[in-house]
């Protein structure tokens, strides 16, 4: 799978904001055909947590994974359910097994040896780029779900193999 770099990923960023809302339903209506599950998914009660507009950023983040990745590694697979459950279960598993304090210091070991580490900056800054601004659009409690979603997708959509 190859490497996709922070300037494929802000050239995304760049054509979903010229996008129209019309446009921008048509990307999602895309990404929900080429990946049901992953999309089925990301609506599921899993993230009932979440308010209303986390949910609509966590969508809006995982349209960009998706078309960054497919952008530089062309159409991929649909992934399965069971895919998703995986990858997410190895992610908490992950995060849970940190001891630090900070939540940014607990996304440190997503970093190692990751293939991806500009798609995980990319999730890292969407739920921290205002950690410290009480209006945030990601609270403190939607921080880790949004993260790990992030994560799982881009271990599922860039899997070897």
């Amino acid at each position: 799978m190859k490497f996709v770099s922070e300037e494929v990923i802000d050239a995304i960023i760049d054509a979903l904001e010229e996008h129209s809302d019309e446009q921008y339903e048509q990307q999602m209506e895309a990404f929900a055909e080429a990946q049901p599950v992953i999309f089925a998914w990301l609506f599921s009660e899993e993230f009932e947590l979440l308010n209303e507009d986390e949910k609509g950023y966590l969508q809006y983040l995982a349209l960009i994974a998706w078309k960054s990745i497919e952008k530089v590694n062309g159409p991929l697979g649909a992934v399965s359910e069971e895919e998703i459950g995986e990858a997410e279960e190895k992610n908490y598993e992950v995060l849970d097994a940190s001891t630090a304090k900070k939540f940014r210091d607990r996304l440190d070991p997503f970093f190692d040896g990751s293939p991806q580490e500009d798609l995980l900056a990319f999730a890292e800054e969407a739920v921290l780029e205002s950690e410290d601004d009480p209006d945030s659009l990601v609270s403190k409690e939607g921080r880790e779900p949004i993260f790990i979603a992030l994560k799982t997708i881009v271990d599922v959509l860039t899997k070897e193999g």
